[in-house]
């Protein structure tokens, strides 16, 4: 991807992201859970929207609590960057550390865990969520946007991280409509700058 189209994706990314998923009781704007009365959490990290979507389709049809997974220092803006440290992260084995976590997950029998696919793998974030939070008897039901390379080893990581859930299979969606999305404001734009 060059570069130089990353902010017009970004802006159209976040634009549309933010459309079908408002802020509702179950989230503070500090990231911690708000207790809903409901045993199942919808925790999820998003970089480009795509996995934030479906994270808010689960909450709003299951009435759940929902979690945002955010690393405590953001991942770089410009895409290239992020790829190269998600790598560097992925081949060190590092797990970031979490801007909030989630004080008591003994309230929760049944977590959805949302993420997309970096590198083949799950995001190393994902890697600390799952490493901070005690998820032993849980059922875990991962669910995973791609850009179209799959799943990875993630099924793999998410066994290895918590041994003791009950993992179930999951959903997985190859999220093409970012890309749809961006080539089409990208040919758009072509046309438009030679008349600006």
């Amino acid at each position: 991807m060059n570069e130089q189209h990353d902010p017009v994706r970004r802006a159209v990314m976040m634009a549309l992201a933010a459309l079908p998923l408002s802020r509702t009781s179950s989230v503070l704007a500090d990231s911690a859970v708000r207790q809903t009365g409901s045993r199942t959490l919808v925790a999820y990290f998003s970089r480009s929207g795509s996995t934030r979507v479906v994270a808010g389709l689960i909450q709003r049809a299951l009435g759940t609590d929902l979690f945002e997974i955010r690393p405590a220092a953001a991942y770089p803006e410009d895409y290239l960057k992020t790829v190269e440290q998600a790598r560097q992260e992925r081949d060190a084995g590092y797990e970031p550390p979490l801007e909030a976590m989630i004080s008591n997950m003994t309230l929760y029998d049944t977590v959805f865990l949302g993420f997309p696919i970096w590198g083949e793998t799950t995001p190393p974030v994902i890697r600390a969520f799952m490493s901070e939070h005690d998820l032993s008897g849980k059922t875990l039901i991962p669910f995973i946007t791609h850009g179209g390379y799959g799943l990875g080893s993630s099924h793999t990581v998410l066994a290895s991280h918590a041994p003791k859930a009950r993992l179930s299979k999951g959903f997985a969606m190859e999220a093409d409509q970012e890309r749809q999305t961006m080539n089409r404001v990208e040919s758009w734009l072509s046309t438009v700058k030679s008349n600006v």
